[in-house]
């Protein structure tokens, strides 16, 4: 039987600093440990409470920088000068958006000026409505529906007020979205060379399937949310047209903007809108036709179905069941950012899994069929 060979002091010395195990680590080098460690959770947790109220901002920051970094490539290629193109590249995308604010601004406001001189009226034209139902026509509603009326009246009012008071936190949301999005633009590079470099290599494999997932997810919940919204957002400014209802493209906007918050969408803009049709068109079959399709176009089919259903296509990394689970529970616990990290949540749980197992799950691909779970094709 062969003798072990021997190894020399130094190399075991060598060896136990390269992979150094609790058992040797001095009691001056754990103390270091746990102190390094509690100032580092102790700093990100007030970092965290800092940004609470503009990570939102952030998160959309690096996605429309993301997104839009093509256009700025483009632009900076032929001016030039990062700061310009960057500008340029903002401008062509926050210039519409501001636009088409300060006009739904004004509409509503007029619109909640009228209703605050006519509550009389309105009032009137409601009650008389409401007697034409069998159950109501012997019920005196009159002093309820003014008290209503005037309810509104003063919501409206507030509204207005709210979004006035509200311009500060708003306007320090905004600078993070901007320098954000400069920031993105401009570094990108450099961003990324720099979390690669902070990675060991170790972690490689795992790192290379975070990024790929997660990536993977964002693109689609977000391609998805916008493209589904701007369909929403068409029906229902297609109907308001061809019902002739008053403010046809402010509404659209407003169901443009409430579709991305939890509970809300587009059915707080059409049922509104079909009962004035009845109320004051005495139009209840197209009231109903705005009813029926909003609810079975816009809330059953493009929220439920189509919605996930392009996330996952678009994703390569959850299906269709999935990337439903994420996006419906991810915006009904987080709120609006739960658009982002819900599919976030998953993708990285799907990439801890695919590391571990060293096989795919969950995935989509239309070179690997089902691949350990439910195909997307064939949902």
């Amino acid at each position: 039987m062969a003798e072990p060979v021997p190894v020399a002091p130094e190399r075991r010395r060598i060896e136990r600093r390269t992979d150094p195990t609790l058992a040797e680590l001095t009691l001056p080098e754990l103390r270091r440990m746990m102190v390094t460690t509690m100032l580092f959770v102790i700093a990100l947790a007030l970092f965290l409470w800092m940004v609470r109220t503009v990570i939102i901002a952030a998160i959309l920051g690096i996605i429309v920088a993301s997104f839009t970094r093509p256009v700025y490539l483009w632009l900076n290629r032929r001016l030039h000068s990062q700061v310009v193109a960057a500008t340029a590249t903002l401008l062509l995308l926050i210039g519409p958006v501001m636009a088409l604010t300060a006009y739904s601004y004004k509409e509503v406001a007029e619109v909640a000026g009228y209703i605050d001189t006519h509550q009389d009226e309105i009032a009137t034209r409601i009650d008389a409505s409401l007697h034409k139902l069998p159950f109501l026509q012997g019920v005196n509603t009159g002093a309820a529906v003014r008290h209503y009326v005037v309810v509104a009246s003063n919501y409206g009012t507030n509204v207005l007020g709210g979004l006035r008071s509200a311009l500060a936190s708003l306007a320090i949301a905004a600078t993070i979205f901007v320098f954000t999005v400069y920031y993105v633009l401009a570094d990108a590079e450099k961003i990324l060379e720099y979390i690669w470099s902070r990675i060991p290599p170790r972690y490689g494999e795992l790192s290379t399937a975070l990024e790929s997932n997660v990536r993977g997810v964002l693109y689609g919940a977000v391609y998805s949310t916008f493209l589904t919204q701007t369909i929403k957002t068409i029906i229902i400014f297609a109907m308001n047209v061809a019902f002739h209802v008053p403010l046809a493209a402010v509404l659209a906007i407003v169901s443009f903007i409430i579709g991305f918050f939890p509970i809300v969408g587009s059915w707080s803009v059409y049922l509104p809108v079909a009962a004035w049709l009845v109320i004051f068109r005495d139009a209840p079959g197209e009231a109903l036709a705005m009813v029926l399709i909003g609810f079975f176009v816009n809330t059953v089919y493009i929220s439920t179905f189509l919605r996930p259903k392009i996330a996952a296509h678009k994703s390569k990394v959850l299906n269709f069941y999935w990337m439903l689970v994420a996006l419906v529970t991810g915006v009904y616990t987080f709120g609006l950012v739960g658009i982002l990290l819900g599919p976030m949540l998953i993708g990285l749980l799907k990439a801890i899994l695919d590391t571990i197992l060293s096989k795919p799950a969950w995935h989509w691909s239309d070179q690997h069929g089902d691949a350990g779970g439910i195909n997307a094709s064939d949902v």
